[in-house]
């Protein structure tokens, strides 16, 4: 199955504008969006997606760097790992993604905020393992809270969606423009 760049761009935008709204700390529902693209999706989407969405966020907010070249490769490694594991399975239901997204958050903080942190920002590691308890701990709230949110949507209301497939967008919009 291919989701299509319509679902694809349209699942960005939506991830990007709930990033920007900031209505709870630590507002990232990139883990929990791109689960349903690691079960659904070829190799290079489940990649792609957190990657195009870290890069388009902080290319419109604070401008790309190396923060954005390790949180997005961080984010497409577990694409690929979700992708990798998500393939061997006849299901995947809710308790799945929750563990990976539990899983997804550990490594992910892991590697920006107690490896990747310190060389950035001039921090020991102890200080920054320190530092990250608190951050992880709300990462996973939201985490978890995106999970039991949006993940369902998305998979059932976007990606499955077949009114919202890049055949059926394109004739809506060529029938309007040339009625």
């Amino acid at each position: 199955m291919s989701v299509g760049v319509f679902k694809f761009l349209i699942s960005v935008f939506f991830a990007n504008a709930i990033r920007i709204l900031r209505f709870i700390p630590n507002n990232d529902p990139i883990m929990g969006m791109m689960l349903p693209f690691s079960k659904q999706e070829k190799v290079y989407v489940s990649v792609l997606f957190p990657i195009v969405t870290m890069v388009s966020f902080d290319l419109f907010t604070s401008g790309l760097g190396i923060w954005t070249l390790i949180t997005a490769a961080t984010y497409g490694c577990l694409g690929l790992s979700f992708y990798l594991l998500y393939k061997k399975m006849k299901k995947v239901d809710m308790k799945r993604y929750l563990g990976s997204g539990v899983l997804g958050v550990l490594i992910f903080d892991l590697v920006t905020g107690v490896i990747a942190a310190p060389f950035m920002f001039g921090m020991s590691f102890p200080q920054a393992f320190i530092g990250q308890i608190p951050f992880t701990l709300l990462h996973l709230t939201t985490v978890t809270g995106y999970i039991l949110i949006i993940t369902p949507l998305l998979d059932k209301h976007i990606l499955k969606n077949k009114n919202l497939d890049d055949t059926k967008i394109l004739t809506l919009l060529f029938k309007r423009s040339f009625a």
